[in-house]
C-alpha cells in the first residue's frame, strides 16, 4: 500500500489502460487518494458537459447513448480544457483517455505545451467473460458517481448508494448490447495503444482479474518505485 502524499512534489502524468470494466475507476480512487492528485475520468467529463448543455456536451451526448466511443476531436478539447485547470499543476490520473493512438500522439503535444512529464502508463488485462461479468451486473450512483456490482460488490440496502442514498442506476452503456458494443471499439480503436506505449517505454502491465486489494497493492509497489 502506498503511503498517502502530502508534499507539493510534481508527479508524472498517469493513464490507466483496459477494456471497459476492468476496473480503471476503483484503482484511479486509490491511486490519487495516496499520490494526492486529481483522477480525470474522461466519462464524468462527458457527463459533466453533458448535464451543463455545453456545445461539446450536446455533440458528445448522441454517441454515448448509442454505447459508442466519442470523436478524437471532442475529446482533446475536453481534456486539454480539463488539465489547464489549477488542481493538476502537480500531477494527475487519467482514466478513460488517450482510447486510441492518435489521441496519444495529441496528449503528447499537451503536455509537452504544459511542460509535463513523460507519462507513466498503467494497463490493466482482463478477459471478455470477465467484463462481461462486471459491466452487465453494475450500477451506479448519479450522484456522487459511486459504482456498485450486484454479484460482487452490492450496496448494504439493495438499489440504494450507501454513501448518500440515491437511488442506483443501469447507464445506457451498461446494458449488454452496448457492452458488446463498447468491447468492439475497444478491441478495435484502444488495444493498439499497449504496443503504442511499450514502444515508447515506461508500460505496466497488471493482471486486472483479482481483487481489488491485490491490485491497488501491486500497483502501490510499482507506483512507489518511479
Amino acid at each position: 500500500m502506498m503511503s498517502r502524499n502530502t508534499n507539493s512534489r510534481n508527479n508524472p502524468p498517469l493513464i490507466l489502460l483496459g477494456a471497459p470494466g476492468a476496473g480503471k475507476g476503483t484503482q484511479a480512487r486509490v491511486i490519487c487518494e495516496n499520490l494526492g492528485i486529481p483522477h480525470i475520468s474522461t466519462g464524468a467529463i462527458f457527463r459533466q458537459n453533458v448535464q451543463q448543455g455545453t456545445t461539446l456536451g450536446l455533440r458528445a451526448k448522441g454517441f454515448l447513448e448509442r454505447g459508442e466511443l466519442v470523436t478524437d476531436a471532442i475529446v482533446n478539447r475536453m481534456v486539454r480544457d480539463r488539465l489547464r485547470q489549477p488542481d493538476c499543476a502537480h500531477g494527475f490520473l487519467l482514466d478513460g483517455y488517450p482510447r486510441t493512438v492518435e489521441q496519444a500522439k495529441e496528449f503528447g503535444r499537451i503536455l509537452c505545451e504544459m511542460g509535463q512529464r513523460h507519462p507513466v502508463v498503467v494497463n490493466l488485462r482482463v478477459g471478455y467473460d470477465v467484463v462481461m461479468e462486471r459491466l452487465g451486473g453494475r450500477w451506479t450512483c448519479p450522484a456522487c458517481q459511486r459504482t456498485y456490482n450486484l454479484k460482487s460488490q452490492p450496496p448494504q440496502r439493495a438499489g440504494i448508494c450507501d454513501a448518500d442514498g440515491v437511488a442506483l442506476e443501469q447507464r445506457a452503456d451498461d446494458r449488454e448490447e452496448a457492452i458488446r458494443e463498447r468491447m468492439a471499439a475497444y478491441e478495435r480503436q484502444s488495444a493498439p495503444l499497449v504496443e503504442f506505449y511499450r514502444n515508447q517505454g515506461g508500460l505496466l502491465e497488471i493482471d486486472g482479474e483479482r481483487s481489488p486489494e491485490e491490485i491497488s497493492g501491486e500497483l502501490g509497489r510499482l507506483l512507489a518505485s518511479i
